[in-house]
């Protein structure tokens, strides 16, 4: 059940829906970082810049193509994206058919990982065994890389950004497009999930590229409709996922 209520359709949106961008050069490199037990992604951008592969172009594509398909009164009337690259060009080719704009919120943004950014959990293994531990001992949901975000971290900017949706979009269809921590840290939020529930959501059901998580108000709350909803690309381009072993980040 949802914990965020909305005293019916006179308060907050009648309907979010999250997005997480299109397959990103930077799941290409993990990819091959994870495969060759590498120390470090082969990256030449920061997180913020990494952009859409061509197979993440493909899904973004396709999901435009979908958004064109639906009626009028189930397409989005508001989009917000979070800034970094890969997740505002999902969003801006999907709604390249439609007189929307895309705007921009910080509080969408992926988790930061720090000195971590591009660093593989073998490389936090075998040049950080500190931080290892660190992370053991105080626990992944709290757990803060030097100068990065904890999963708590995340949680509070999405409660945040929640409380702004209510107020200034009543009654409107949301779509957010965003990273797989974010979408998780609304799964946790919206739904009263445990810590070790959420976290092992993470392994258990990495979100695909390109997936739509939706809630829609029912009675005064925001409920689950549908999780990782890969329908509207699966017939035009390729599902594709994070390693269930992957320890941090989504590139």
């Amino acid at each position: 059940m949802s914990t965020v209520a909305t005293e019916g359709s006179t308060r907050g949106p009648a309907e979010i829906v999250l997005v997480r961008h299109g397959e990103s050069l930077g799941n290409v490199a993990d990819r091959a970082a994870i495969a060759a037990k590498a120390h470090r992604l082969d990256l030449p951008a920061n997180d913020e810049m990494i952009d859409l592969s061509e197979e993440g172009q493909r899904q973004a594509d396709a999901l435009g193509r979908h958004l064109g398909r639906l009626p009028a009164e189930e397409r989005p009337t508001v989009v917000i994206s979070s800034p970094y690259q890969r997740a505002r060009s999902t969003a801006e080719r999907a709604l390249a058919g439609l007189d929307l704009e895309v705007l921009l919120d910080e509080r969408l943004r992926e988790r930061e990982l720090g000195i971590f950014d591009g660093v593989t959990w073998y490389g936090i293994k075998a040049d950080h065994p500190e931080e290892s531990d660190r992370r053991d001992r105080v626990g992944k949901f709290y757990y803060r890389p030097p100068g990065g975000e904890s999963w708590a971290d995340v949680v509070l900017r999405i409660r945040s950004l929640l409380v702004e949706l209510q107020a200034r979009y009543p009654g409107e269809r949301v779509w957010l497009f965003s990273h797989e921590a974010v979408i998780l840290a609304f799964r946790y939020v919206l739904e009263g999930l445990e810590v070790s529930r959420v976290l092992a959501l993470q392994k258990e059901e990495p979100i695909a590229n390109c997936s739509m998580t939706r809630y829609a108000d029912r009675d005064g709350a925001l409920e689950l409709q549908a999780r990782d909803d890969v329908s509207a690309i699966e017939d035009e381009s390729a599902v594709t996922r994070e390693p269930s072993h992957a320890e941090e980040g989504d590139q």
